[in-house]
């Protein structure tokens, strides 16, 4: 059975139906239902309705701020009833562009490009053993062609196709074994209004890096605009502009240094009286780095560090040079490492508790011998 966008169907399988508001491939439609919801359905679990008997499937779509397809409906006993993703094919003929939710009012706000990749865990009591359902989320009044790819030199196309204004749209269920494939993820977007004039808007062309263990963490997946559960969420466009989201390692800590410095160009300043003099660092990974996104706990930890070193041993032949390093409270993690740099690295240096009415609690004083 052939149809199109705008056939009033029924559902074969279960109660109710709606409009055909959008043809994701041979198999499978977006069908709307009264309420304004999206379900994707299967072609031969729909029937057409001819007018006569389409009178309770007539409805206008409703305006709502965000679009949000429902991951599962509920049935007669009032249980969910799971439905079926389909990943998303190529498709970028021109029959698949449709128009269905144009005729809606766009949202007032809705005209600086959003968009984000989402992970929504199976079953978050096991994030270890859990796979996780991917999406591409388009949080603006523009439709978008996009193409979401992963691998860091040779790309694997994952999803590619048009996402409808305020909408999201399945990419694939990732198992655990599949989560270290999309470590680097790549995302261009082509944002345009089909009949209607627009502003024209950058291509966007992101490349974002996702270190597996941020699946592991529970605190990672928060409360969201866009789905009912906890979801991790990553920008890919936010209010027109692009951040790609910095990749720190052991290997590039050095690289990282050097360009803050070369952006801040604030050299330390030291007095050519050391005794005088007190060289203060603040070691808050917040203001040592414009940009953490990306980073574990690890990462930051270990840039930290490094800075730490590069401090101590820039001062090591001023003796009585003192230093103090701002590093907070928090849990301690920063204070024991620096403890232990000083103990087994510069056991010539003596340090105490940096004075509580200058610098506050969570402070090292360093004086070089």
């Amino acid at each position: 059975m052939a149809l199109k966008v705008g056939d009033k169907v029924r559902f074969l399988n279960a109660q109710g139906g709606g409009v055909v508001s959008k043809i994701v491939d041979r198999d499978t439609v977006l069908v709307t239902d009264e309420s304004g919801f999206d379900f994707p359905t299967k072609v031969r679990e729909c029937v057409a309705v001819d007018a006569e008997t389409e009178g309770s499937l007539r409805f206008d779509h409703p305006t709502k701020k965000k679009t949000i397809l429902p991951e599962a409906k509920k049935g007669n006993d009032g249980h969910k009833k799971e439905l079926e993703k389909t990943p998303q094919k190529e498709r970028f003929d021109e029959e698949h562009i449709t128009d269905v939710l144009y005729a809606q009012p766009e949202r007032p706000d809705g005209d600086v490009l959003n968009a984000y990749l989402a992970f929504v865990p199976v079953d978050k009591k096991v994030l270890s053993a859990t796979s996780f359902e991917w999406y591409l989320i388009n949080d603006s009044n523009y439709e978008l062609a996009y193409v979401v790819s992963s691998g860091k030199t040779m790309l694997e196309r994952r999803a590619a196709g048009f996402i409808l204004p305020n909408t999201k749209e399945f990419i694939e269920e990732l198992t655990p074994d599949q989560l270290s494939g999309i470590e680097n993820i790549s995302v261009q977007l082509i944002a345009f209004k089909k009949n209607k004039a627009y502003m024209k808007k950058n291509v966007v062309d992101n490349n974002i890096h996702l270190n597996p263990i941020r699946f592991c963490k529970l605190h990672n997946f928060t409360e969201n605009d866009f789905f009912d559960e906890d979801a991790l969420i990553l920008p890919v466009v936010e209010d027109d502009s692009t951040s790609n989201p910095m990749q720190i390692d052991t290997n590039n800590i050095a690289k990282a240094m050097r360009e803050k410095e070369v952006k801040d160009n604030k050299p330390t300043s030291k007095s050519s009286k050391p005794n005088d003099d007190i060289i203060v660092i603040d070691l808050h990974i917040n203001e040592l780095l414009d940009n953490t996104n990306g980073m574990s706990n690890y990462d930051m930890l270990q840039y930290q560090m490094s800075k730490f070193r590069e401090e101590m041993d820039a001062n090591l032949l001023r003796k009585g040079q003192k230093i103090v390093f701002i590093h907070g409270k928090g849990d301690g993690v920063l204070r024991q490492n620096i403890l232990k740099e000083l103990k087994h690295s510069y056991k010539t240096c003596t340090w105490q508790d940096a004075s509580f009415q200058e610098y506050g609690f969570g402070a090292t004083q360093v004086t070089i011998r």
